[in-house]
Protein backbone atom coordinates (compact mmCIF):
# COMPACT_ATOMS: atom_id res chain seq x y z
CA UNK A 1 0.00 0.00 0.00
CA UNK A 2 1.40 3.29 -0.48
CA UNK A 3 0.87 5.95 2.29
CA UNK A 4 0.33 9.55 1.61
CA UNK A 5 2.20 12.03 2.66
CA UNK A 6 -0.07 13.73 5.24
CA UNK A 7 0.61 17.27 3.59
CA UNK A 8 0.30 18.27 0.23
CA UNK A 9 1.97 19.89 -2.68
CA UNK A 10 -0.32 22.88 -2.23
CA UNK A 11 -0.20 23.11 1.26
CA UNK A 12 3.41 23.42 1.25
CA UNK A 13 3.57 25.85 -1.47
CA UNK A 14 1.51 28.43 0.43
CA UNK A 15 3.03 27.80 3.94
CA UNK A 16 6.24 28.78 1.54
CA UNK A 17 4.65 32.47 -0.04
CA UNK A 18 3.56 33.12 3.13
CA UNK A 19 6.84 32.78 4.84
CA UNK A 20 8.40 34.69 1.57
CA UNK A 21 6.44 37.45 1.83
CA UNK A 22 6.71 38.23 5.72
CA UNK A 23 10.54 37.62 4.98
CA UNK A 24 10.21 40.31 2.33
CA UNK A 25 7.68 43.13 4.51
CA UNK A 26 10.69 42.74 7.11
CA UNK A 27 13.63 43.16 4.56
CA UNK A 28 12.09 46.05 3.40
CA UNK A 29 11.39 48.00 6.16
CA UNK A 30 12.92 51.20 6.72
CA UNK A 31 16.14 51.62 9.14
CA UNK A 32 15.09 53.74 11.31
CA UNK A 33 12.06 53.01 13.76
CA UNK A 34 11.47 56.12 14.86
CA UNK A 35 8.78 58.18 14.89
CA UNK A 36 7.98 61.20 12.08
CA UNK A 37 8.65 63.65 15.00
CA UNK A 38 11.85 63.17 15.89
CA UNK A 39 12.43 62.76 11.94
CA UNK A 40 11.74 66.41 11.50
CA UNK A 41 13.95 67.04 14.76
CA UNK A 42 17.04 65.35 13.55
CA UNK A 43 19.56 67.29 11.44
CA UNK A 44 18.96 66.44 7.26
CA UNK A 45 23.03 67.05 7.01
CA UNK A 46 25.93 68.05 8.89
CA UNK A 47 28.85 69.82 7.91
CA UNK A 48 32.07 69.94 9.22
CA UNK A 49 34.87 72.45 8.90
CA UNK A 50 32.57 75.13 6.92
CA UNK A 51 34.07 78.31 5.66
CA UNK A 52 32.37 80.98 3.42
CA UNK A 53 32.68 84.34 1.83
CA UNK A 54 30.67 86.86 1.01
CA UNK A 55 31.70 90.27 -1.57
CA UNK A 56 29.52 92.97 -2.62
CA UNK A 57 31.59 94.53 -5.44
CA UNK A 58 30.06 97.76 -5.69
CA UNK A 59 30.67 98.39 -1.82
CA UNK A 60 33.80 96.45 -1.54
CA UNK A 61 32.34 95.07 1.36
CA UNK A 62 33.99 91.36 2.46
CA UNK A 63 32.23 89.11 5.10
CA UNK A 64 33.94 85.27 5.87
CA UNK A 65 33.06 82.74 8.30
CA UNK A 66 34.18 79.63 9.80
CA UNK A 67 32.41 77.19 11.60
CA UNK A 68 33.87 73.75 13.05
CA UNK A 69 30.04 72.05 12.37
CA UNK A 70 26.91 73.29 10.82
CA UNK A 71 23.64 71.39 11.59
CA UNK A 72 20.75 72.09 9.18
CA UNK A 73 17.45 71.15 10.42
CA UNK A 74 14.67 70.38 7.67
CA UNK A 75 11.37 71.59 9.04
CA UNK A 76 12.79 74.14 11.46
CA UNK A 77 14.17 76.68 9.09
CA UNK A 78 17.12 76.57 11.39
CA UNK A 79 20.81 75.94 10.83
CA UNK A 80 22.97 75.75 13.93
CA UNK A 81 26.60 76.38 13.98
CA UNK A 82 29.87 75.36 16.70
CA UNK A 83 32.70 77.36 17.30
CA UNK A 84 31.78 80.27 14.77
CA UNK A 85 34.01 82.59 13.47
CA UNK A 86 33.26 85.94 11.43
CA UNK A 87 34.96 88.74 9.62
CA UNK A 88 33.52 91.53 8.13
CA UNK A 89 35.77 93.90 6.37
CA UNK A 90 34.71 97.48 4.77
CA UNK A 91 37.40 99.89 3.36
CA UNK A 92 38.45 102.87 5.17
CA UNK A 93 37.07 100.78 8.37
CA UNK A 94 38.76 98.85 11.52
CA UNK A 95 37.92 95.18 10.72
CA UNK A 96 35.06 93.63 12.89
CA UNK A 97 35.33 90.19 14.11
CA UNK A 98 32.86 87.81 16.64
CA UNK A 99 33.50 84.69 17.86
CA UNK A 100 31.44 82.55 19.55
CA UNK A 101 31.06 78.34 21.04
CA UNK A 102 26.84 78.45 19.54
CA UNK A 103 25.35 80.36 16.35
CA UNK A 104 21.60 79.31 15.79
CA UNK A 105 20.48 81.27 12.52
CA UNK A 106 16.80 81.39 12.24
CA UNK A 107 14.40 82.50 9.12
CA UNK A 108 17.10 82.63 6.59
CA UNK A 109 19.65 84.97 8.64
CA UNK A 110 16.99 87.10 9.25
CA UNK A 111 17.55 86.33 13.14
CA UNK A 112 20.91 85.17 14.43
CA UNK A 113 21.66 84.52 18.22
CA UNK A 114 25.41 83.49 19.07
CA UNK A 115 25.54 81.83 22.73
CA UNK A 116 28.85 80.87 24.90
CA UNK A 117 31.66 82.97 25.22
CA UNK A 118 30.45 85.65 22.69
CA UNK A 119 33.48 88.06 21.63
CA UNK A 120 33.16 90.80 19.37
CA UNK A 121 36.44 92.65 18.44
CA UNK A 122 36.69 95.99 16.19
CA UNK A 123 39.58 96.87 14.97
CA UNK A 124 43.18 94.95 14.36
CA UNK A 125 44.29 92.57 17.22
CA UNK A 126 47.56 94.91 17.40
CA UNK A 127 45.56 98.29 17.98
CA UNK A 128 45.49 99.56 21.12
CA UNK A 129 42.53 101.65 19.87
CA UNK A 130 40.50 98.37 19.45
CA UNK A 131 37.28 97.55 21.32
CA UNK A 132 36.50 94.57 22.61
CA UNK A 133 32.97 93.20 24.18
CA UNK A 134 32.16 90.20 25.70
CA UNK A 135 28.55 88.95 26.87
CA UNK A 136 27.27 84.93 26.74
CA UNK A 137 24.25 85.79 24.31
CA UNK A 138 23.77 87.96 21.26
CA UNK A 139 20.84 88.54 19.02
CA UNK A 140 21.85 89.48 15.63
CA UNK A 141 18.91 91.15 13.13
CA UNK A 142 21.00 91.74 10.04
CA UNK A 143 18.18 93.60 8.65
CA UNK A 144 17.57 96.02 10.49
CA UNK A 145 21.73 96.13 11.65
CA UNK A 146 20.59 95.57 15.24
CA UNK A 147 22.12 93.98 18.10
CA UNK A 148 20.77 92.76 21.25
CA UNK A 149 21.36 91.12 24.25
CA UNK A 150 19.85 91.11 27.88
CA UNK A 151 23.04 88.94 29.38
CA UNK A 152 25.76 90.69 31.28
CA UNK A 153 28.18 92.64 28.70
CA UNK A 154 31.91 93.66 29.21
CA UNK A 155 33.40 96.48 27.10
CA UNK A 156 37.22 97.39 26.61
CA UNK A 157 38.95 100.18 25.11
CA UNK A 158 42.10 101.38 25.88
CA UNK A 159 41.95 102.11 29.98
CA UNK A 160 38.48 101.52 30.57
CA UNK A 161 36.04 98.66 31.07
CA UNK A 162 32.88 99.07 31.23
CA UNK A 163 30.71 96.33 32.64
CA UNK A 164 26.79 96.76 32.38
CA UNK A 165 23.53 94.14 32.09
CA UNK A 166 21.91 94.37 28.64
CA UNK A 167 22.99 96.30 25.53
CA UNK A 168 21.31 97.39 22.17
CA UNK A 169 23.51 98.65 19.44
CA UNK A 170 22.42 100.38 16.12
CA UNK A 171 25.29 99.29 13.52
CA UNK A 172 23.62 102.02 11.67
CA UNK A 173 23.82 105.37 13.76
CA UNK A 174 26.75 103.52 15.64
CA UNK A 175 24.54 104.14 18.58
CA UNK A 176 24.78 101.54 22.10
CA UNK A 177 22.35 101.83 24.37
CA UNK A 178 23.76 100.04 27.85
CA UNK A 179 20.30 99.15 29.75
CA UNK A 180 21.02 98.32 33.09
CA UNK A 181 23.42 98.22 35.87
CA UNK A 182 26.30 100.44 34.07
CA UNK A 183 30.05 100.56 35.72
CA UNK A 184 32.69 102.20 34.06
CA UNK A 185 36.11 102.11 35.66
CA UNK A 186 38.95 103.61 33.68
CA UNK A 187 42.63 102.50 34.68
CA UNK A 188 45.03 105.53 33.92
CA UNK A 189 48.94 104.49 34.60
Amino acid sequence: MFRRPYFSFSFILLIGLVVLTLWLDEVTKPLSTTTDAYFYQAPDYIIESISGLRVEHDKTIHNTFYAKKMFHYLNQDLTELENIHFIHFQPEKPPFRVFADRAEIHSNGKNIFLTGNVTVMRGLEEDKEKLTMKTDMLHLIPDQDLVKTDKKVKITRLNTTINAIGLELNNQTGMIELLSRVRAVDQKF
